[in-house]
């Protein structure tokens, strides 16, 4: 990332994490006014949360960098737009993704707007992409390291949260944040990345949804409609899933389609077809940057870490988008977000239907 000649006055979102602490230690070595804010966006007193345990971290960051240290609560605001829109999307068979509606909705929306309206200039976090503007357009781009590119969980971002955002270490190797931060002495110099989704933390997503939408038993069927056993909710399952599946014996088998009305779940093993299409349809079709005029070609990913995938999108509609596919692709999941990227930039997302 380059930076501007002067010094920005910069609010740096901590997470707990080494990544957004070696941030918050670089723009302070460039210079900047920084200051440090941590989100509260969930709190529970009965799962494995992580929320209390980041905030102390993030403030230990803030006291050793001797950095101005406030806190962000976002519940109302998270359970709002992201916790009721997992349970509502689950209910009807969705497969929502979180930490891009987080990033979305509450980081680059709820912190962003709190930091313009204390007078900083920009905010900052640790996420492993980079920016870069040209000719008053600011473009997306993958991380230097495609195999923990980040960009996939920034695909609904805007020129606006683009213009006030700084990805300071995504020119950096995962081993160089680790070096810096340990040079520097950071207190979280060797804590462990957190592998949890962003509002659950280590509890599993059925787990969660079973909080709220009670367990309803049905079928577990074959692509002949023969009954293999029970489940204990099909809104709980994901195409392509295949932990949690109670039959036992044979091969390995995969949830290739769920029927939500009917409350049952098809399975099948890997090599079933009924798990691959070349086609999709794409909805709240998103442009990060310009427009590109259709039909067009691009590279594409259904899922985060997925290889990037030959595409063609023909427009079906306003904002709705249809992508077909080179080769066939394994468990296309509907409530799920597709990235496309023209080489290292991420041009546009929609949610599969």
């Amino acid at each position: 990332m380059i930076f501007k000649k002067h010094m920005a006055k910069i609010l740096v979102g901590l997470s707990g994490g080494v990544d957004s602490a070696v941030v918050a230690y670089l723009l302070r070595e460039e210079g900047h006014e920084v200051s440090c804010g941590f989100m509260i966006n969930y709190i529970s007193e009965t799962e494995d949360c992580p929320t209390l345990a980041d905030m102390e971290e993030a403030r230990k960051v803030a006291e050793y960098l001797r950095l101005p240290f406030h806190t962000f609560d976002f519940r109302e605001e998270y359970e709002k737009r992201i916790v009721n829109y997992i349970y509502e999307g689950y209910q009807k068979g969705l497969t929502p993704n979180p930490d891009i509606l987080c990033n979305n909705l509450v980081k680059f929306d709820c912190f962003l707007e709190e930091a313009l309206e204390y007078g900083f200039d920009k905010i900052a976090t640790g996420h492993y992409a980079r920016i870069e503007k040209e000719n008053g357009i600011f473009h997306l781009l993958k991380w230097i390291d495609h195999n923990k590119d980040q960009s996939y969980f920034l695909s609904r971002l805007n020129q606006f949260q683009l213009s006030h955002a700084l990805f300071p270490i995504g020119h950096l190797q995962k081993s160089d944040v680790r070096e810096i931060a340990r040079k520097a002495g950071l207190p979280n110099a060797e804590r462990r990345d957190s592998q949890g989704l962003c509002f659950i933390g280590k509890v599993s997503m059925k787990e969660f949804l079973e909080k709220r939408l009670p367990k309803k038993p049905g079928n577990i069927i074959d692509t002949r409609g023969k009954v293999l056993g029970q489940h204990e909710g099909a809104f709980s399952y994901t195409i392509g899933q295949r932990k949690g599946i109670q039959v036992g014996g044979g091969p390995a088998l995969f949830v290739i389609a769920k029927d939500i009305a009917k409350n049952t779940i098809t399975v099948g093993t890997e090599a079933e077809l009924e798990l691959y299409s070349s086609e999709l349809t794409a909805i709240d079709w998103h442009w990060v940057a310009e427009p590109r005029e259709f039909p067009f070609r691009a590279r594409a990913k259904i899922r985060y870490r997925q290889d990037d995938q030959d595409i063609e999108c023909v427009s079906d509609g306003e904002n709705r988008v249809r992508v077909r596919f080179s080769a066939p692709q394994r468990a296309i999941t509907s409530g799920q977000t597709i990235v496309a990227y023209d080489g290292e930039e991420l041009i546009a997302s929609g949610v599969i239907e």
